[in-house]
């Protein structure tokens, strides 16, 4: 007779049959994937020890959708050495919105490939396959797995997984060494894989919700001294629906893509002989660069703000000075030789603005002292990671550093998240969540960070307590610190629901003392002041491409390049055309007028593709009556308009900066 033993389940306790599994408990609900025992995700055919807390995890939990994925990876590579028994196996982890494997193959894999490999991937999954789950040793999978050079590896970097490569936590871990059978409805084993689980209790859950997405070439190890291996990228979702629904937001945001929009609106572009991430802004890119930086300059100077200027190049000792080398050497470009004086490109403004604080005597009458500048920084940004705008080399930061006294940080941080936060939504940005980045106490990093504990815990408490007054989101980012203290990061979402990085707010008690930073306070001692770093844009770059994104390039009409594109129905009304032009830039509007060859229907398609916000249209009517025609964004027109009247209505709504589409309709 079988003894019983307690749980708890769901918080509830039950006393339940010893040897009694996960789908014992929750295997009468399909959307029930893995359990979480003690806080540890286990395959729910595992016995569930006596005392334990289980819980049910779904594909709605994200670490229920992540094992849903990482099942895939698994599904892929069988269905990988199906086609191809020769095919090495690399690592196959989950990762943001799906999962890849690598591959050490012969000749890398082909569209066509991807879709041989999905109809096999799918006869896997109709098989109704299972997950068995065996412990070995080390010796036994060393032999077992001979014929896998790259797993006999990660064996080998067993309990040191980290090192081992992204991903390799899944596959080996840093306990019991297992292996993960696909096993067929008669019992047969099918396939298997060194794992450290835990996976789906069918292939039957991944359904027909996943896709192979892409393959591209991936060093074993992140390593370029390591091998080139094949790595196939895939998404898989909770279902079909679902995977629709990810792969229509992915054609959304193709068409919005800032580098693609950048090329046909002629705003930027990335010439070779510049070199990779440092982007030239063209003529009308220019102009949206400009209205930001003139905006920003004014809502500094409106917020309290001194306006300062700092050099592109500093003697290396600043830096040290600083503490950003060595704590952040590799991201600095190296060294440059001047006059036998090692000199840097500036990664960052805040040790030149150090200086202008000390080049005289300080009160505390003077505090809160706010410098703020348009500093280009340099950063030595791996070329892998480069991309478009978002991921540049040349970084123009609108970066202020406000020096408080203790008792003002809080205000001060507060001054500066309403200032943040004002300045996204006059940029059309309305949906946005707070990051609170602390150190890492206890991980592999907490040899990044300085100062003391009493130090970390103070400047923690006042940006937490600050983002927790805003009422907003606030979501801990443990580690993620700059290692002279915590941040705050503004995350915004854009129009189709993407999260981007946006504003930052650091607080620093390292750099004024290492700069010996002093104020007079008010009973004639010298205090040290607490530094507030922040960067309202994060960078012009970085913003700009995404509001190109964000607005699909039809920017609002005070920010869009061309405010207003002049089309002509025949070269006879040209004349009309460019005297209401003039009129229009007399009035400060920024205005085209399309003199070309092309025949009207031509230019009217021309004028669409522009984005630009106002689109006038004259021909015999309205020249005769002192009037032209409106035609909007959406395709609609209003006609008959007299001049006086639409140049009114094209600067009201330009002088309102509106950041929906108030010109259509």
């Amino acid at each position: 007779m079988s003894e019983n033993i307690t749980l708890t389940v769901n918080g509830e306790p039950r006393e339940v049959e010893q040897g009694t599994t996960g789908t014992d408990l929750f295997g009468g609900d399909k959307a029930v994937l893995v359990m979480r025992i003690d806080g540890e995700l286990r395959d729910l055919f595992r016995e569930i020890p006596d005392g334990a807390s289980v819980e049910p995890v779904t594909a709605q939990d994200p670490e229920g959708l992540a094992v849903l994925r990482h099942s895939a990876a698994h599904v892929l590579a069988q269905a990988v050495q199906q086609i191809n028994p020769s095919a090495k196996l690399g690592i196959g982890p989950p990762v943001t919105d799906g999962f890849y494997y690598d591959f050490d193959v012969a000749e890398a894999f082909t569209p066509d490939d991807l879709k041989k490999l999905e109809k096999a991937m799918q006869r896997i999954v109709n098989e109704g396959q299972t997950f068995n789950r065996r412990v070995i040793t080390d010796a036994e999978g060393l032999e077992e797995l001979a014929h896998e050079p790259y797993k006999c590896e990660l064996i080998g970097l067993k309990g040191n997984a980290a090192n081992a490569a992204e991903g390799a936590e899944a596959e080996v871990g840093g306990g019991e060494l297992t292996i993960y059978d696909n096993v067929r409805r008669d019992g047969t084993v099918a396939w298997g894989d060194l794992c450290r689980g835990p996976h789906v209790p069918s292939t039957k859950v991944l359904g027909n919700a996943f896709k192979l997405m892409r393959s591209a070439a991936a060093y074993w190890r992140g390593s370029e001294k390591n091998p080139q291996l094949q790595r196939i990228y895939g998404t898989a979702w909770p279902t079909k629906d679902e995977l629709k629904a990810y792969l229509e937001r992915l054609a959304e945001a193709e068409k919005r893509d800032h580098r693609k929009l950048g090329a046909e609106l002629d705003l930027f572009s990335f010439p070779e002989n510049i070199g990779p991430g440092l982007p030239v802004f063209h003529p009308k890119g220019g102009i949206i660069k400009r209205e930001m930086e003139d905006y920003v300059r004014r809502r500094h100077i409106e917020e309290g703000f001194s306006y300062v200027g700092t050099p592109h190049i500093a003697k290396e000792d600043l830096f040290y000075t600083s503490g950003h080398l060595p704590y952040y050497a590799d991201g600095m470009f190296p060294p440059l030789d001047v006059d036998g004086q090692n000199y840097r490109l500036k990664a960052m403004n805040c040790p030149m603005h150090n200086e202008i604080f000390r080049s005289r005597g300080r009160s505390y009458r003077e505090l809160p002292l706010r410098f703020f500048e348009f500093g280009t920084v340099y950063r030595d940004e791996k070329s892998g990671v480069l991309s478009g705008l978002t991921r540049v080399r040349m970084i123009t930061q609108d970066d202020s550093h406000s020096y408080v006294t203790p008792e003002q940080a809080p205000g001060e941080i507060k001054h500066l998240l309403d200032f943040i936060l004002g300045l996204l939504r006059d940029f059309g940005m309305n949906d946005f969540y707070l990051e609170l980045s602390t150190r890492d106490v206890d991980g592999d990093k907490k040899d990044k960070f300085i100062g003391t504990d009493e130090q970390w815990d103070i400047a923690t408490k006042v940006l937490s307590d600050v983002a927790l007054e805003s009422g907003l989101e606030l979501v801990p980012d443990p580690g993620g610190a700059a290692f002279y203290g915590p941040k705050i990061s503004v995350q915004a979402r854009d129009a189709i629901g993407r999260t981007w990085q946006m504003s930052t707010i650091q607080y620093d008690f390292n750099q004024p003392a290492r700069f010996g930073l002093e104020y007079q306070a008010a009973d004639g001692s010298r205090q040290q002041p607490v530094m507030v770093h922040s960067a309202k844009f994060g960078s012009i770059e970085r913003f700009l491409g995404v509001l190109v994104e964000h607005y699909a390039g039809a920017f609002p009409a005070w920010l869009a390049p061309v405010q207003v594109l002049a089309v002509p129905v025949a070269e006879e009304y040209y004349d009309y055309l460019q005297d209401v032009a003039m009129k229009l830039r007399e009035a400060g509007v920024r205005v085209e007028v399309d003199m070309s060859d092309d025949r009207f229907p031509k230019k009217i398609r021309n004028a669409s593709k522009s984005k630009a916000p106002f689109i006038l249209i004259a021909g015999e009517e309205d020249r005769d009556n002192g009037a032209v025609s409106f035609r909007f964004r959406d395709g609609s027109q209003k006609n008959g308009v007299p001049v006086a009247d639409a140049i009114a209505e094209i600067t009201r709504v330009i002088t309102e900066r509106q950041n929906t589409d108030p010109t259509a309709g």
